[in-house]
């Protein structure tokens, strides 16, 4: 007796994967393509202007002296004065500013953290100060707060002199006596909301269930937060100082605005001796090579900061 078999059914060959044509990949990547044009017209050509300008003699006072100097204009950058007394302010003044807001920034997170009656108002008034316009705070700084006759700081010495039965207290001119300080408070008023809002996300990214057995465990606040917060926040700190210091670093409004670089270029920074250099001196040429080393290391800083930026990325895809 025969049985019957069923004949033998094909196969088909396993499927390639399908690779995306030239073609292909141009018709996805061409809508971008208006955008990529526009940023590089926008950000590229003037920097690229700004480097040819560099390499040459050009101050606007003698139009038919215009020469090719090469790195010259560079070395002036380095070896003159003012400008390394304005690179010195700049590192004292970002310093000062990132650090004193990170600080107070990692305090009021810290507060926030909690839960209490009124906190999403009080958030809001923290961050309000982030929200003003720079130069509506250098100008409020400067005549509301520092102003000799009716500033709030005088002001108030005089109310507590008052107090302790004085006629009245001393007029201090906050701004000729403590420039640098009175534009480093006013950068920390602006800036400590930002580094706030940086650490308040690292402090509500802390995994619960670690807090709990530390807390189990009898671990004190402080040790809580010296061996497992303070760790867990460090690369939300590294992220708020690098952040803060691209910024910081090119603060023009409050040194213009609150002190004009004076008295005696104690607040000059680079970016205004880089306008004063241009706008006052009319040496184009230096001043172009004086904002091209300050590009590139605002460049340096910038590439730091998105590799922290990167890490926290892996981090949180990790868990």
């Amino acid at each position: 007796m025969t049985t019957l078999t069923a004949p033998p059914r094909k196969t088909s060959p396993p499927s390639r994967p399908r690779t995306t044509t030239g073609a292909g990949k141009w018709k996805r990547r061409f809508p971008l393509l208006p955008a990529l044009v526009f940023t590089i017209v926008v950000t590229q050509l003037p920097f690229v202007a700004t480097l040819v300008i560099s390499t040459l003699q050009w101050n606007i006072l003698k139009p038919g002296d215009r020469h090719f100097v090469g790195l010259s204009n560079f070395t002036f950058v380095f070896t003159d004065e003012r400008l390394r007394t304005a690179v010195l302010n700049t590192v004292v003044l970002t310093a000062s500013v990132v650090l004193i807001s990170v600080v107070l920034g990692l305090g009021l997170a810290m507060l926030l953290d909690r839960r209490f009656l009124g906190r999403g108002l009080a958030r809001t008034l923290l961050i309000s100060p982030f929200l003003v316009m720079p130069v509506a705070a250098a100008l409020l700084w400067k005549h509301a707060i520092y102003n000799p006759d009716y500033g709030l700081l005088n002001g108030t010495l005089n109310a507590v002199y008052r107090l302790f039965g004085a006629s009245n207290g001393p007029t201090v001119d906050w701004i000729s006596s403590y420039p640098m300080p009175a534009v480093v408070i006013s950068l920390v008023w602006q800036w400590t909301p930002f580094m706030m809002l940086i650490l308040l996300a690292g402090l509500q990214a802390q995994p619960g269930d670690v807090l709990e057995a530390a807390r189990m465990d009898g671990a004190s606040a402080l040790a809580t937060f010296r061996h497992i917060t303070l760790p867990h926040l460090r690369q939300y700190i590294e992220l708020g100082v690098l952040l803060g210091t691209i910024y910081v670093v090119q603060t023009f409004d409050a040194v213009y605005t609150i002190t004009q670089g004076g008295p005696g270029s104690q607040t000059t920074n680079l970016p205004y001796e880089i306008y004063l250099t241009m706008f006052r001196k009319y040496e184009y040429g230096q001043a172009a090579a004086a904002g091209v080393v300050v590009v590139i290391g605002s460049i340096v800083i910038a590439t730091f900061a998105l590799r922290t930026i990167a890490s926290l990325f892996r981090e949180e895809t990790s868990r």
